[in-house]
């Protein structure tokens, strides 16, 4: 048996608001999944899990006819789908009362409920949020129902969670289980609960500057008790940071040509963080929305302090308050803390100076 794990896709979202690229993040959202459900097809998979928040906000009928268009093209695929705490079943939200395509069930109880599919040997196990904190522990006492009869499916748990206001999963009783396999979601980096047994697929797309690293899905496959498990990376971009290491001698456009350099290596399809550090020439500073609008940079953190020739301060103003403040830092140990500090108070004084 072949399946296809996703979570977290958030249909409808729409990343880095006020950026220039915020609308065509939304529409790479859905195209995303859309070419995901094509990889379902072309890799034959027999079950697709979706393992919640599958949109951003409670869907509306709309946008659940536009996904169930593309559920119905997969006539081979059996697809199981819960709701988590975005796409939560709130009062009226649309999952209710929507009639899905054959191919598609969703599990939209706030208790356990149970799908079987003879025809591969499996049964899916999953819950829905009704709102959008659950703070209990809802899958610490889940597991199979056992029976003679299905001896050799394969059981598995659909289930989204892991903070505590999320659903708090407890490794120890979900490993005990008795579950195949667990497929997780709310978490947005793809990761690893239980080795070859319970995994988070992470968010297809990558969601907010936090979604750092590889987004897709997962591909498993069944033979017997064995399951061999790949992540799949899918996501058109992603979010990385870039540290430019600054020196007295640097100008807003020294370090806008070694950030467009940067980016030109990193690839300039990906969305970036930049972080200035090391040190600029006093009493000047780095123009960071200048920065900022060389091509997708959501943000620059400009952490450089000021260079000052503390020898010459000290000469120039000997005797006098900014003299008096280099030298109480002297004679002890200079950590980072205390430079930082002498740093700023320098800054200060000598800007109040010049505004005298």
């Amino acid at each position: 048996m072949r399946f296809m794990h996703m979570a977290d896709v958030h249909l409808g979202a729409q990343p880095d608001k006020g950026s220039d690229w915020s609308r065509q993040r939304g529409e790479e959202i859905w195209e995303t999944f859309r070419l995901s459900l094509e990889d379902a097809a072309r890799e034959k998979v027999d079950l697709l899990l979706i393992a919640g928040d599958l949109f951003h906000t409670p869907p509306t009928e709309s946008q659940l006819r536009e996904v169930d268009y593309l559920f119905s093209r997969l006539s081979r695929t059996r697809i199981v789908l819960i709701a988590g705490n975005h796409d939560h079943l709130g009062e009226g939200c649309a999952y209710r009362n929507f009639s899905w395509s054959r191919n598609v069930v969703g599990l939209f109880s706030t208790h356990c409920e149970c799908m079987r599919f003879p025809e591969i040997k499996t049964e899916v196990y999953g819950l829905s949020y009704d709102r959008n904190e659950i703070p209990l522990p809802l899958y610490d006492d889940l597991s199979p129902v056992e029976d003679p009869s299905r001896s050799g499916w394969t059981r598995i748990l659909l289930a989204h969670g892991g903070d505590a206001m999320h659903i708090p999963l407890n490794r120890e009783k979900l490993d005990a289980s008795g579950f195949d396999y667990i497929a997780l979601g709310h978490i947005h980096k793809p990761m690893t609960l239980i080795r070859g047994k319970a995994m988070f697929s992470g968010a297809l797309e990558p969601i907010d500057c936090d979604d750092t690293g590889p987004h897709g899905y997962i591909l498993g496959e069944t033979k017997g008790r064995h399951l061999k498990l790949t992540f799949v990376k899918r996501a058109q971009r992603s979010y990385r940071d870039i540290t430019i290491s600054c020196t007295g001698a640097d100008t807003t456009f020294s370090v806008l040509d070694a950030l467009e350099g940067c980016i030109e290596t990193k690839g300039p399809e990906d969305i970036y963080k930049v972080t200035l550090t090391g040190v600029r020439q006093a009493g000047s500073a780095f123009d960071t929305e200048r920065l900022r609008q060389c091509g997708r940079v959501l943000r620059v953190e400009d952490r450089t302090s000021p260079a000052f020739d503390l020898e010459d301060l000290k000469r120039r103003y000997h005797g006098q308050l900014i003299g008096r403040f280099i030298e109480s830092f002297e004679g002890g140990e200079m950590d980072l803390k205390h430079y930082k500090a002498l740093q700023y108070g320098l800054e200060a004084l000598l800007e109040s100076r010049m505004n005298e």
